[in-house]
């Protein structure tokens, strides 16, 4: 799906999460995003880019709480001074901060979108962003990087980003984490380890990815850049303009304030169930 063709003259509401503050906990990153796909459903030619940043957090999939030593896993990366955050969609353990780059892209859920449409458009689209400084962007599954899926965005097999997606009454969110600044093979490292203090290796029940540290890179390692996260927000605001789109900030409020507390509630219950 052509990322320029189907952003093109549309109504384009920005949300901004990136700012310190802005959000508490990655717990309201996927609450928000569920409390947008309700009013972007309502809607056939609306659609909502929404940029947020968190530091130092791991978000965690509920098969990762089933790790054998799950406690153990969990404490690690609590003295390590990380946030854990358990999703509410699919998909495994991604290492977050000041240096990764959130984007969602929230679309209606028409006909003509199936299941891969999503993640296409954000491949499409990042490829596009990009296309100045590369052309071998790839999406392929990097064995050996963590959350790995059929979605992963790589240069030269090396991991520097990865696509997920939920949908939710007539909505769908495609997210992406894009690691634009420091060391991915670092971020990578720290995922590794959670895996061999929650012994995954001995696990019956799941597999899970063996993390190989040197399989993922930032944007800045691969492309010899020096973005920032913002520089990249920015970049990303500019190319939606050239599409010809109408873009426009409006943050969450009135009645969606009151889906978004409620989303919240159940995220927070889900965490605290999951990580009890």
């Amino acid at each position: 799906m052509n990322g320029h063709t189907f952003f093109e003259h549309k109504q384009i509401r920005l949300i901004d999460h990136s700012h310190p503050g802005a959000l508490q906990t990655a717990m309201a990153s996927f609450a928000v995003d569920d409390t947008l796909c309700q009013t972007i459903g309502k809607s056939t030619n609306d659609v909502a880019v929404r940029f947020w940043v968190h530091p130092k957090t791991v978000v965690l999939g509920a098969i990762d709480t089933r790790l054998p030593a799950f406690a153990e896993a969990h404490s690690f990366l609590q003295q390590q001074g990380y946030e854990v955050v358990v999703r509410n969609s699919g998909g495994l353990a991604v290492n977050l901060d000041d240096g990764v780059l959130n984007v969602s892209f929230i679309i209606p859920d028409t006909p003509e979108m199936g299941i891969h449409s999503g993640y296409a458009l954000m491949t499409d689209s990042i490829r596009s962003l990009f296309s100045s400084w590369t052309k071998d962007i790839e999406a392929y599954e990097i064995t050996g990087s963590y959350c790995p899926g059929d979605y992963d965005l790589s240069i030269d097999g090396k991991k520097f980003a990865g696509i997920s997606q939920r949908r939710v009454k007539g909505g769908i969110a495609v997210q992406i984490y894009i690691c634009v600044e420091g060391s991915g093979s670092e971020r990578a490292a720290l995922i590794r380890d959670f895996y061999t203090y929650g012994k995954a290796n001995v696990s019956e029940r799941f597999t899970y990815p063996t993390v190989d540290p040197q399989t993922m890179r930032s944007v800045n390692e691969l492309l010899h850049t020096d973005f920032s996260t913002a520089k990249v927000q920015q970049l990303i605001m500019q190319w939606l303009s050239d599409t010809g789109a109408f873009l426009y900030e409006h943050d969450i409020q009135d009645e969606e304030l009151l889906e978004f507390e409620k989303r919240m509630t159940q995220m927070v219950e889900r965490n605290a169930k999951a990580l009890e």
